[in-house]
């Protein structure tokens, strides 16, 4: 007995993503954990899962991978295009110890937040709300890098004024030889940035879909508004909006290189992000899955070792 064998007639029905393949979903999260790094035929020969036995580690590790991509630039004077994300957070601290260690400068990073809430009309939380991505990215990297910090007309946010803008912008500095690096989280719903799965019903073909640059005003799913409710939100669904302003594929499958990080681990050995992570490595690219493109880039995405499970059951 199982979420498939008793589907019909339930609340569920017609609840999920219509494009999943849910038997497909339960065989890519029932493999063995030390089968997790497997390398898959669609795997970019430059992408490479990295586990993590602690969430320090992680930290670590995936702050010193972002700090890393932008003393290479620095180093080889090109511009760095930073498409990045509130979730996970973490690693943020470690790129400014790194950074700071190393001295080294970022006038030549242009950071550009991939998502932020918003209204049913693209309209975003003041700057400085708890809850606002700005204001997280503020308070976790630009602000801690002090004189060494990405210059303020450098750091662009996914608000109705701005995010129009970002392929303009971004293309601009590509035809200048700027390198572009995404940094990205998983969704419950294996969105990347707000893309959800869901909006795959509106492009009558994948080479359409991968044309989406962003968009504002996002639907979002009610498992995505579940998830944050939980990660960002002490538990108050009441909090959080329904809407979200987001990048697109046409942004973030154009990355030079990738670092992605899956921390989701609650304790006690519960978890949100396990089957996310299994289903990102082993799906293969399907628009009704987003984060199954990005092991077709170039980069690493790091994850707490317990992610791989085994994913069974376990009465908490």
């Amino acid at each position: 007995m199982n979420l498939m064998s008793t589907l019909k007639g339930s609340l569920m029905e017609g609840f999920l993503p219509a494009g999943w393949d849910l038997a497909r979903i339960d065989r890519c999260a029932s493999q063995p954990p030390d089968e997790i790094l497997k390398r898959q035929p669609w795997w970019q020969r430059d992408f490479q899962p990295v586990a993590c036995a602690s969430l320090e580690e992680f930290g670590v590790l995936m702050g010193h991978e972002i700090a890393l991509e932008i003393c290479r630039a620095a180093e080889e004077k090109r511009e760095l295009i930073l498409i990045l994300p509130v979730g996970p957070m973490g690693m943020y601290r470690w790129t400014v110890h790194f950074l700071k260690e190393w001295g080294v400068d970022c006038r030549h990073v242009h950071g550009f937040n991939m998502d932020e809430w918003s209204d049913r009309a693209g309209n975003t939380l003041p700057a400085d709300h708890p809850g606002a991505f700005q204001k997280a990215m503020e308070d976790a990297f630009y602000g801690p890098l002090g004189r060494l910090g990405v210059p303020r007309k450098q750091r662009h946010f996914a608000r109705r004024d701005q995010l129009p803008a970002y392929p303009e912008e971004i293309n601009r500095l590509r035809k200048r030889g700027a390198r572009m690096s995404v940094v990205f989280g998983i969704g419950r719903v294996f969105h990347i940035a707000f893309w959800e799965p869901h909006f795959a019903a509106e492009f009558k073909s994948e080479a359409a879909w991968r044309r989406a640059e962003y968009r504002l005003a996002a639907r979002l799913h009610p498992l995505t508004i579940e998830q944050n409710a939980i990660t960002s939100f002490k538990s108050r669904t009441t909090l959080v909006p329904a809407f979200a302003n987001t990048i697109g594929p046409g942004i973030f499958l154009k990355a030079d290189r990738i670092i992605g990080g899956c921390d989701g681990a609650l304790g006690r050995g519960m978890m949100w992000q396990g089957m996310s992570l299994w289903v990102t490595l082993r799906y293969g690219p399907d628009i009704w899955v987003p984060s199954s493109f990005m092991p077709t880039r170039p980069g690493r995405l790091f994850f707490l070792k317990e992610l791989a499970g085994p994913l069974t059951a376990e009465c908490n």
